[in-house]
């Protein structure tokens, strides 16, 4: 029996006069166990096919991204910029925020000075007695804490920055300007000084050589009574 299709069942065979080709494309030869040449070519061939374009690729993208990366350091050194502008601005702030509280706390410590003033005096005299000594001593605590720093005691070496010398003498139980006497306190805050203490001055007695050069300093004569001139008489 005879397919109708028996023709087209025979194109796709091999007839018994051709022969049958073999092509072996292990990579690793199985006798030597060697890789085999062609393939290390076709190996090498794609290896630097693929890094080529890998090459070109990674330049293209390095082309892409260095305008990129411009832009991001420009930005980054503009926010260091305003951050260190901010900075700045707040420590000023604050400078002068804590400049105004102290210049206010300062202003309201001058104005209760004459009360502090009176307080002492009635000490001195012996009328800080009852509930006026109580009420005297809290508010003398209180300004205390606020910072309010009371100087000028006797025996201080005289300081023209924050004394103010009322009388001048010489003493030679002294060895330096001192304040010997003080007629009323100073008082100072966050190191600003907010009042002078008023205070009678004594330094060191000349020595003789001294005094004697001074002794024959000439005297100006001094208007009388009579309106006529006095002269003094050694």
């Amino acid at each position: 029996m005879t397919s109708a299709h028996g023709d087209d069942w025979t194109l796709g065979m091999s007839t018994p006069d051709e022969p049958v080709i073999v092509r072996d494309r292990r990579r690793i030869d199985p006798e030597s166990g060697q890789v085999r040449e062609e393939a290390s070519r076709a190996e090498t061939k794609a290896t630097g096919g693929g890094t080529a374009t890998a090459t070109a690729s990674s330049t293209a993208e390095d082309g892409l991204l260095e305008p990129l990366r411009k832009q991001v350091a420009e930005r980054t050194a503009d926010l260091q910029r305003l951050k260190a502008e901010f900075d700045n601005y707040r420590r000023r702030v604050e400078r002068d925020r804590q400049v105004m509280a102290e210049q206010a706390t300062g202003k309201l410590l001058t104005a209760l000075l004459p009360t502090l003033d009176d307080i002492g005096r009635a000490r001195d005299h012996g009328d800080l007695e009852g509930p006026f000594k109580a009420v005297a001593e809290s508010l003398e605590s209180a300004l205390e804490t606020a910072g309010l720093e009371r100087f000028g005691v006797q025996g201080d070496e005289f300081d023209p920055l924050v004394h103010d010398a009322l009388m001048h003498t010489y003493s030679s139980q002294v060895t330096r300007s001192t304040c010997v006497d003080v007629f009323r306190a100073g008082y100072r805050h966050a190191g600003r000084v907010l009042r002078p203490a008023q205070v009678s001055v004594a330094e060191p007695a000349p020595d003789a050589e001294t005094a004697q050069g001074m002794a024959d300093l000439p005297v100006e004569s001094t208007p009388s009574a009579e309106g006529g001139a006095a002269e003094a008489v050694e």
